[in-house]
């Protein structure tokens, strides 16, 4: 047994493996290659002349030995990292996070976060993901991005979520639209646009769409806000969207807002993160996350 010889990317690798199920997982956390995590792994196992993992069909699974080293390690490296950077005065992290959004808060919150946290960390590097909801939850737990900006609350015994704040979802229309909506002036009734049923909005616009005095017809879908915000500033119908998304058009008057006395519940947005995170880097940058308000951006 060489325990003089086993350094610490030996002991990282393991790690992450163990935490994010596959050698290819921790090879693109850790930003390298699957081979050159194999190697680190057989190198280990050399050196401490155990076998740590074993082949489980197409994969690998955590022998008896690796299991126990991994739980008895994973602390002591958590702490290490810790130390680290609390002797640096969190002055000097550096690394990948990976965050995942969606379309909303990527286009509100995320900006100004990320522009922040650039200024304050210069060697802190964000690989951004932007997905559908369900396909954060996913992601968060199976590892592949440590953050998430969901549009909605996520429900999920391995993850945690913490609420940032509301955004307004306003009725708007381009200015002729409006016009014939405020009056009701369209016996045939006024396109409808919005996100698809997988989208926490879809639910709210359902809801809301009932208690306008105008009749509509069928709803048009689709999955991407900015193009709803184009088709609708071109004349075409009306849709429930994100305020923060739509200021621009607002203040040019391209979409006007309508059915204004009519209150629409806002959507409430929150920052994931998986329960058992332990990495100091990650959770350095959750707590600055977690402290975003949107009433603020």
């Amino acid at each position: 047994m060489s325990i003089n010889r086993i350094s610490l990317y030996h002991l990282e690798s393991l790690v992450w493996i163990a935490r994010l199920g596959t050698f290819a997982a921790a090879a693109e956390r850790l930003n390298t290659t699957q081979p050159a995590i194999s190697a680190r792994i057989s190198e280990l196992e050399e050196r401490l002349s155990a076998k740590l993992f074993r082949r489980n069909g197409r994969t690998m699974a955590l022998t008896p030995a690796g299991r126990e080293l991994v739980r008895e390690y994973t602390p002591i490296w958590d702490q290490l990292q810790a130390a680290l950077l609390r002797s640096a005065g969190f002055d000097q992290i550096r690394g990948i996070v990976r965050i995942g959004s969606g379309e909303i808060a990527a286009a509100t919150c995320l900006p100004q976060f990320v522009a922040n946290m650039k200024r304050r960390w210069h060697d802190l590097t964000f690989e951004i993901d932007i997905q559908l909801t369900a396909q954060l939850i996913q992601s968060l737990v199976a590892g592949k991005i440590d953050i998430a900006f969901a549009a909605s609350l996520v429900v999920h015994p391995a993850l945690v979520a913490t609420p940032i704040g509301p955004v307004e979802l306003i009725w708007v229309a381009a200015a002729d639209v409006a016009n014939r909506l405020e009056q009701a002036q369209d016996d045939e009734g006024f396109p409808l646009w919005s996100l698809p049923s997988h989208s926490p909005i879809y639910e709210i616009m359902r809801s809301a769409v009932e208690r306008l005095p105008v009749r509509r017809r069928a709803i048009n879908y689709c999955n991407n806000v900015r193009a709803i915000v184009d088709i609708v500033s071109q004349g075409d119908g009306f849709a429930l969207l994100p305020a923060p998304m739509i200021r621009p058009q607002l203040d040019d008057d391209s979409l006007r807002r309508v059915f204004a006395d009519i209150p629409v519940q806002p959507i409430i947005f929150h920052v994931v993160s998986r329960a058992a995170e332990s990495d100091a880097v990650v959770h350095e940058v959750l707590h600055h996350a977690r402290s975003i308000r949107l009433s603020d951006t």
